[in-house]
């Protein structure tokens, strides 16, 4: 028999019932609310940029603000405008190494909505989806689509990219396979070779699959942050290494993070056009397309390459400067014997950092016996906010985390390695 308070209980759908909110956004409320008691506190939580710091380039707002004066306020094409399209054609042609038509690119507000609709393209209720872990949000996606998840647990030895052999055994029972590179949240990249091995793995097996007329494995390759490689590393993609990859690779894509325009929202998917053809009809009653002024905007923006080029090599220089001088930071603290180290940066905002400060006592007699206690210890004493890798998935013991420099002035970087210093003093 129900009782009273389950009867007054308001009931929603059990995906929503059950919904988990951005872990994320969460520890970011947490440190907002410091620094609103009035508490300096280094944030370096959120994959975004601070537009004071780091302003879109010059030409592209001048472009929206001409697109709104054009009065470019009513409906978009549902695919995306067409001279976007165009220039992101262009785009991956000349500076990715990626050949796509018009009618294999569809726009969309960001990549959020282009990876929501791949998923919904390809992803039937009770699929298996592999994703390695630490990755954005693949675990949430694999959820809203009532999916079954295949959690690939990577290691520092290997930069926390996913290797073929981890793999393998689970493709023949998935649908997608949900890979990032450089990889949110490590700043990490695939090397030629690994990625080389996992496109053969995918390609044998759909040739099984097409023997026995089996839906094809598809690869979500989410690229969002390829420009943004510092010193020699290269980005690589499955289509470039491999050309028969094209036929069951969706890309994700956009501005949002080379051009430091996260809240412009222009992304875009590209890949073979039965599928796009799908995601557009998805997407059409979504209604998740680009604002049309942005769109004008970006399409003129990017029509001129050379602008595109040195906005990045400013941008690049600015990023990079950061976190090799977080990591040099954290290498002298190493040196110096704290338990603490990182990865040497490769590309996107971010550093991979690790507090081993597990079973360490503070100066109160406090034993740090977990990870959220070591997070909280780091923002209450060092007053430095950054995001445990449990966030993007993996297990709760793991000492690694995610430091985001888009939204620190360069200053910063000694003010946070010198409370990071007097923290690790005080612990036993």
């Amino acid at each position: 028999m129900n009782t009273k308070n389950e009867l007054s209980t308001p009931r929603v759908s059990k995906l929503a019932e059950h919904i988990i909110g951005s872990e994320i956004i969460k520890l970011a409320a947490e440190v907002n609310e410091k620094i609103k008691q009035g508490e300096k506190v280094y944030n370096l939580t959120i994959g975004d940029f601070n537009p004071k710091v780091f302003p879109i380039p010059i030409e592209l707002k001048q472009f929206i603000q001409e697109a709104y004066e054009d009065d470019q306020t009513n409906y978009p094409a549902a695919d995306g405008m067409l001279e976007l399209r165009q220039a992101v054609s262009q785009l991956l042609s000349k500076r990715g190494d990626l050949e796509y038509a018009t009618d294999e690119i569809v726009i969309t507000g960001g990549a959020r909505p282009a990876i929501y609709a791949i998923f919904k393209a390809i992803v039937d209720p009770g699929d298996a989806v592999i994703f390695p872990v630490p990755s954005w949000n693949n675990n949430h996606y694999t959820y809203l689509n009532n999916a079954r998840p295949i959690l690939i647990e990577t290691s520092p030895e290997n930069n926390f990219m996913p290797r073929a052999e981890e793999i393998a055994p689970f493709l023949p029972e998935a649908s997608l396979l949900a890979l990032c590179s450089p990889l949110n949240p490590t700043g990490t990249v695939f090397s030629k070779e690994d990625l080389e091995q996992i496109c053969d793995l995918v390609l044998a097996e759909n040739n099984k699959r097409t023997l026995s007329g089996m839906k094809p494995l598809y690869v979500m390759y989410d690229q969002i942050y390829w420009p943004l490689t510092h010193g020699s590393i290269e980005h690589y993609n499955p289509v470039s290494l491999r050309p028969e990859m094209r036929e069951y690779t969706l890309f994700v894509d956009g501005i949002s993070k080379s051009l430091a325009a996260t809240g412009v929202r222009v992304g875009w998917t590209m890949g073979p056009k039965f599928v796009i053809n799908k995601i557009k009809s998805i997407l059409t009653h979504v209604g998740a397309w680009a604002p049309k002024a942005e769109q004008v905007a970006t399409a003129n923006y990017l029509n001129e390459l050379s602008q595109y080029d040195k906005y990045l090599n400013h941008i690049k220089s600015e990023i990079n400067a950061r976190l090799v001088g977080f990591y040099n930071g954290i290498q002298s603290l190493k040196s110096a014997g704290h338990r603490i180290d990182a990865i040497a940066p490769e590309a996107a905002i971010y550093l991979t950092v690790q507090f081993a400060l597990h079973g360490l006592k503070t100066e109160s007699g406090k034993v740090l016996e977990t990870t959220q206690d070591v997070t909280k210890y780091i923002l209450d004493e060092a007053k430095v906010a950054i995001v445990p890798f449990y966030a993007f998935g993996s297990s709760d013991d793991s000492n690694w985390y995610r430091l985001s420099v888009g939204t620190c002035k360069l200053e910063d970087v000694d003010g946070v390695i010198s409370n990071l210093k007097a923290a690790l003093e005080k612990l036993k």
